[in-house]
């Protein structure tokens, strides 16, 4: 028998991962992350205590078996870690990538009270990529059914909700308003986060369950929810179309030509691969001076892409501390090391345009933190007498989002006082038989939260359709020994046909 780890046997230091040096990154859009080694792998894995608590399956959205896969790593069974991790997530190379496993499972990790935390996200990573590497899938026996599901969007709560549905046995049409399916896995982040073509690897594994991509459609516009119930015969429907409605200020110029929000931004460059121009014909005009508008992650991607395409300045532009910043902690210092000028604790006040009506400049005044607000952090209060202004030709808005509204004005779907979609403990909307997901009914949150919500929506829809869900073998242990019939409860009992001789 192994003997135990301790916090004292276990390797001290967390891996580090190979990346691209600053220098070279700049200039192209390859992975800066370059993934673990095999031997960087298992290293890492030797880390994991394997606690009997495992306060780091509680911090996954969608609860995959965290040390269960990193045993099965540790043993070189690799194939048999990927089947751990799949069992609740189909996407571990893009989970791998994005998600923000500081506030979530590493965040939790008991290692982490001792030592940096076992790095989970990046060998969740190295087993996704060698799955696609190898050519794993792990497609379950489906029993068909009779019913047929419809999916409106196709990002990352719109595919965990196709692919539940898909291995319950439905008939899964999934519809998509861009050209290709992915939704913000392929428009809202660069190539150098998360490259398309593992987006679109993890897609194909969709595709092997059955599962179809209408894309080009908008629904709301071609056709309605409520056609898609009765017109089109869709016993059930989910809604995961995100919230990429963007903000912006409110603040003087902002009509201006060079003005645009980071949704734009990423999406002329990602997935209508603006910044290959003239290769491709979507138009980008880059900006030489370009200033950014937020803190966030989207913002980050909108900065680094900036400099990537030509930008020989770009701006952060952000009215609290960088320890307010809602980013990951990776991407600012990724910025940083990239050349962005982060500008703490300022807030723009006005765009000023030049004679063609294009902006030249930004006016803005210093800020200073207060008291916290409701969000918790501290609120930025405006410093007397410290406005200022510097030259900027192009401006970026990446302030968050609102939900899109094109749903809500076409369907009888009751929303809620911030215009997204109301919805019930099990994600069911107003409408019999269509449930909702994701940012259209939280606001903007992580990929693996979307996803939880995507499967916690077609848990909800399999109960709807009367279909069992066989992630519940058994009834509760606690349920009354009355309602059971020689232990077994009475709603569990088959019945098989006896001849006797």
């Amino acid at each position: 028998m192994a003997k135990k780890k301790t916090i004292r046997t276990i390797p001290q230091a967390r891996t580090p991962m190979p990346e691209q040096s600053p220098q070279a990154r700049v200039t192209n859009f390859d992975e800066v992350a370059c993934g673990y080694r095999l031997e960087d792998a298992l290293v890492e894995a030797e880390r994991c205590l394997d606690c009997a608590d495992q306060p780091c399956v509680r911090g996954c959205p969608v609860g995959i078996d965290i040390p269960g896969f990193i045993l099965k790593m540790s043993a070189k069974n690799f194939h048999g870690a990927y089947d751990v991790i799949t069992d609740t997530n189909l996407l571990p190379s893009v989970c791998g990538r994005v998600c923000p496993q500081e506030n979530q499972c590493e965040g939790v990790c008991t290692v982490g009270e001792t030592l940096e935390p076992v790095a989970i996200g990046r060998l969740e990573r190295f087993v996704g990529d060698m799955a696609i590497a190898q050519g794993w899938t792990n497609i379950p026996y489906i029993e068909p059914t009779r019913f047929k599901v419809g999916i409106v969007g196709s990002g990352p709560a719109g595919m965990a909700c196709a692919a539940d549905m898909a291995k319950a046995g439905c008939d899964v049409t999934v519809y998509e308003a861009f050209h290709e399916p992915g939704g913000v896995l392929k428009y809202g982040i660069p190539d150098f986060r998360l490259p398309n073509s593992v987006v679109d690897m993890e897609i194909g594994k969709l595709r092997q369950l059955g599962i179809k991509f209408e894309c080009n459609t908008l629904v709301g516009r071609l056709f309605t929810v409520e056609q898609m119930l009765t017109e089109m015969g869709f016993h059930a429907v989910f809604i995961g179309t995100g919230a990429g409605y963007p903000s912006f200020m409110g603040i003087p110029g902002e009509s201006l030509g060079g003005v645009l929000s980071a949704n734009e931004w990423l999406t002329r460059c990602n997935l209508m691969r603006g910044r290959d121009f003239p290769a491709y014909d979507t138009p980008l005009q880059p900006g030489r001076r370009v200033a950014v508008i937020g803190a966030g992650n989207t913002a980050m991607d909108a900065m680094r892409v900036s400099l990537r395409v030509g930008a020989e300045k770009v701006y952060c532009i952000y009215r609290r501390s960088a320890a307010e910043a809602p980013a990951r902690a990776e991407e600012i210092h990724h910025a940083h090391q990239e050349g962005v000028d982060f500008q703490w604790l300022t807030s723009p006040l006005e765009l000023l345009g030049d004679a063609a009506k294009n902006v030249r400049a930004m006016r803005c005044e210093r800020m200073e933190l207060g008291e916290p607000d409701s969000s918790g952090r501290r609120r930025p209060v405006a410093v007397p007498g410290s406005e200022f202004e510097f030259e900027c030709d192009m401006v970026v808005f990446a302030i968050g989002t609102h939900a899109n509204p094109i749903l809500g004005q076409t369907s009888g779907l009751k929303l809620d006082k911030r215009g997204y979609i109301a919805t019930d403990e099990h994600l069911a909307t107003s409408i019999a038989g269509v449930y909702a997901g994701g940012d259209i009914v939280t606001g903007a949150a992580t990929v693996i939260q979307a996803m939880g919500a995507g499967r916690k929506a077609a848990r909800g829809m399999k109960a709807y359709l009367g279909l069992r869900d066989s992630a519940v073998v058994y009834q509760p242990d606690d349920l009354d020994p009355a309602a059971r019939l020689f232990g077994i409860a009475r709603g569990e009992r088959n019945f098989a046909r006896v001849h006797l001789a």
